[in-house]
């Protein structure tokens, strides 16, 4: 007879976190195109920072600590279930769930990126990049590809991205795509630790992942591997019954000590990606790091990551937090995360960009010395009122076109991977309901 069923928990807070992270990846790359200034805690080392460049309120227009998100939502969403059937003493169907979980994996991922790819490649050959190669913010110009030499060389420089993508992670329509090697390397990293650890003994399986943790943190992997395996180990303390009886009996962990750990986790995800030594706070952090990081990698990332766990622990172990995070709306956003994040780059190089510089006029810089006409300037910012009125009303219709994504071409992508899964499957391996999209 298996085990006892493992006690049902509730997780819906996860589809909160990420949908939080998405929207903040929209914000930190439309303040990278707009105020790169935010990147530092100061203006300078002689100067006072804004109040977005503050510990805390920073985090609003970061990106980094999202990507660290993501790669934790991947482990714990991707090895859950595998951990429940283990628990429940199904462990043979956790191996045949994790077998066709990876194989759908890749058409999850590669799928919608071509979709997307696809689209940005159409606008660029047809000039809606035009407006940003000319903006006054380097983020976009340096993002907006140009249109190919030739209609064969068009479809040359299509594929050529659409390969390089998963190679080496460079998508010369789509530049943030360069993530998803990462993420689905992620997804393959949890894949492989369930098939290795299924039927190993729960308390076993966390020593396991906690030494796994330890590896990746001492080998540099700051972007997917040590965050990955704190995705499973959360997943692996969710579904433990000694573990929620320990946290009942003691109300103070529920309340203080995860508001500490939530709290602690924010402020190393404030931790600046350019000038740390120009506030005293990112100063004192980069001293800390030296102690408590592996020589020679990049504090950026390792502070976003360590903080994105602390935060994502403290919050499962925090009643409140998880109650804020599974509301509907937050949960609506979670839903949308994968179409808002393929689609707010492309559409903030070409919609918002058109909004934001399209009406300006490039200001003239005279000549040189030679008497030569010098090329005109940046496209400044049409006005300041354009600003306050045109970003809100992106957001807005990002979340429009991420949810026509979601009721039109996510199904279309799910059918084009069910029909190749059908194709490759063998008969006693076929499924007949619908991919879940997780």
């Amino acid at each position: 007879m298996g085990a006892p069923p493992a006690p049902k928990r509730d997780v819906v807070w996860v589809d909160g976190l990420r949908g939080i992270a998405s929207v903040l990846v929209v914000t930190a790359h439309i303040c990278r195109s707009l105020a790169p200034h935010l990147l530092s805690p100061a203006m300078s080392d002689k100067l006072p920072p804004t109040l977005f460049q503050l510990p805390f309120l920073r985090c609003l227009v970061m990106g980094r600590p999202s990507v660290a998100v993501f790669a934790l939502v991947t482990g714990f969403v991707n090895s859950l279930g595998p951990l429940k059937k283990s628990r429940t003493g199904n462990a043979d169907a956790a191996l045949s769930g994790v077998a066709k979980s990876t194989f759908r994996r890749f058409g999850r991922f590669m799928i919608p990126a071509i979709v997307v790819t696809t689209f940005s490649w159409v606008a660029c050959q047809f000039g809606a990049y035009n407006i940003a190669h000319a903006a006054n913010s380097a983020w976009i110009r340096d993002t907006s590809p140009t249109p190919s030499a030739s209609f064969a060389g068009a479809f040359y420089d299509l594929f050529k991205s659409l390969g390089t993508t998963w190679i080496d992670g460079f998508n010369e329509y789509d530049r943030i795509q360069w993530t998803l090697t990462y993420l689905l390397q992620g997804s393959m990293m949890t894949y492989t630790t369930m098939f290795a650890l299924v039927y190993v003994k729960p308390r076993w399986r966390m020593a396991l992942i906690a030494g796994m943790f330890y590896f990746e943190w001492e080998s540099g992997d700051s972007l997917v591997g040590f965050n990955v395996y704190c995705g499973i180990f959360l997943a692996e303390l969710s579904i433990d019954s000694d573990v929620a009886d320990f946290v009942a009996a003691y109300p103070l962990i529920q309340s203080v000590g995860s508001a500490s750990v939530i709290f602690l986790g924010l402020y190393f995800c404030s931790y600046p990606e350019e000038n740390p030594e120009w506030a005293l706070w990112s100063k004192e952090l980069l001293h800390l790091g030296r102690w408590i990081f592996p020589s020679n990698v990049e504090y950026g990332r390792y502070y976003p990551g360590m903080g994105a766990d602390l935060v994502a622990t403290g919050i499962m172990f925090n009643a409140t937090a998880k109650k804020i995070l599974s509301h509907r709306f937050l949960c609506w956003m979670g839903k949308l995360s994968w179409p808002v994040y393929l689609l707010h780059a492309p559409l903030i190089r070409t919609v918002l960009t058109w909004v934001l510089f399209g009406a300006s006029v490039r200001p003239q810089q005279g000549k040189d010395q030679d008497g030569n006409q010098l090329p005109p300037g940046w496209l400044p910012i049409a006005n300041n009122w354009v600003v306050v009125f045109a970003i809100p009303l992106f957001y807005v219709f990002l979340y429009r076109v991420a949810g026509l994504w979601a009721q039109w071409v996510d199904p279309w992508c799910m059918n084009v991977a069910k029909v190749f899964e059908e194709t490759v499957f063998r008969d006693d391996a076929k499924v007949d309901k619908p991919l879940l999209l997780s």
